[in-house]
């Protein structure tokens, strides 16, 4: 037992596990600004989760914003160093609609990113620490992968317009084979609605997708899914599942695409995949994969009410020898109990022990 630990809500408790994770990683953490010119989101509005930006005029008179997102600001603010990679954690607050009040909120939101000349173990990282950070919240967790390259290749392999082509992602995204029916009467859809059937382990899935992805950018993308996909297996990452509802928009991603779960929440907790065709619309001749945990959404977990508001209450009075009194108190936080001092029991504060402080030093007060 670690009283410290033990005191931390849930929510922070994530954060803790987390952070030593990235950092055993090679991670560094990335500390920002917490406001971005209002035009950076303005015209990467499509990648953001809420559509609503607080903003404010600075006194130069720039538009300002609180920032919604960290992926963008992360990007706007490194440098692009040809070959080199750029390994970062965060854990910062973005301001943006919570989904539980449909209220401006701020919100503690994790993650990692990384960035640079990413290969295929850069890639693997990254998904299997997404992974842990999934067991970390919860052992019993889903993370589902898809790939926009194989998506992407069988939806263009109907030659549709763009119109048709967004409603049958659309589609795609939901589930909806009967939509995509409606909408291609005149195309063989069973590509796609293989897609759309398909979730489940990884080795099944992707074999029930290869008879339509045979050649070309299809079968290399679904091909590198089966490499991946068999690299988490062998590090046993158990609870990884291949769902290619798993639509991003394309403008930002491409590649391999991520959603994980938890029990007791919903929707997903945690969002990530390769975005190299942002990285290129931010003008930045690299690649990047990584992934967000939203923290607000954790705040449903619950522990139930904690039985004690202090490990430890040290009474004292008016004779109480103060330099004394100091060192009890701090040799009792040092072996990791917390410990509120004071003259006189609160009715309302709960602990587990009550010790008094006399001249003899700290003694049993029950």
């Amino acid at each position: 037992m670690n009283p410290v630990i033990d005191s931390l809500k849930p929510e922070e408790r994530v954060l803790y596990a987390l952070r030593s994770l990235y950092q055993r990683y090679g991670y560094s953490q990335f500390k920002m600004s917490k406001f971005e010119e209002y035009d950076l989101y303005a015209r990467n509005k499509d990648f953001l989760i809420s559509d609503g930006v607080i903003t404010f005029t600075d006194t130069d008179g720039r538009l300002m914003a609180l920032k919604p997102d960290v992926t963008l600001s992360i990007i706007k603010n490194t440098r692009q160093m040809p070959g080199s990679m750029q390994k970062l954690y965060y854990n910062e607050n973005v301001y943006r609609v919570s989904g539980s009040t449909r209220c401006f909120k701020e919100i503690m939101q994790t993650g990692l990113e990384c960035i640079g000349d990413i290969d295929l173990y850069s890639l693997c990282e990254v998904i299997f620490l997404a992974a842990q950070s999934l067991h970390a919240i919860d052992p019993d967790y889903v993370l589902d992968l898809s790939h926009m390259g194989v998506v992407s290749a069988l939806v263009d392999a109907l030659a549709l317009d763009d119109e048709r082509r967004a409603a049958v992602l659309s589609c795609i995204g939901e589930k909806n084979g009967d939509g995509v029916r409606r909408l291609c009467p005149d195309r063989d859809v069973s590509g796609i609605l293989a897609l759309i059937a398909a979730h489940g382990s990884a080795d099944a899935v992707i074999e029930s997708i290869r008879p339509w992805c045979k050649d070309g950018a299809a079968k290399s993308a679904l091909d590198e899914l089966a490499q991946v996909t068999g690299i988490l297996n062998a590090n046993r990452c158990e609870g990884v599942r291949v769902d290619f509802s798993i639509v991003n928009d394309m403008n930002y991603y491409n590649g391999i695409v991520f959603m994980g779960y938890i029990r007791g929440i919903p929707t997903g907790v945690l969002s990530g995949g390769q975005y190299d065709n942002m990285m290129h619309r931010m003008g930045r001749n690299c690649r990047a994969v990584g992934f967000a945990i939203y923290m607000d959404l954790l705040e449903r977990l619950s522990d139930g009410p904690r039985p004690f508001d202090v490990d430890t209450l040290v009474l004292y009075d008016e004779r109480a020898d103060i330099m004394a009194l100091t060192k009890a108190v701090n040799r009792l936080t040092g072996e990791g109990y917390s410990v509120r001092a004071q003259k006189a029991v609160d009715d309302k504060l709960r602990y587990r022990r009550l010790l008094r402080f006399g001249e003899g030093g700290i003694e049993d007060g029950e």
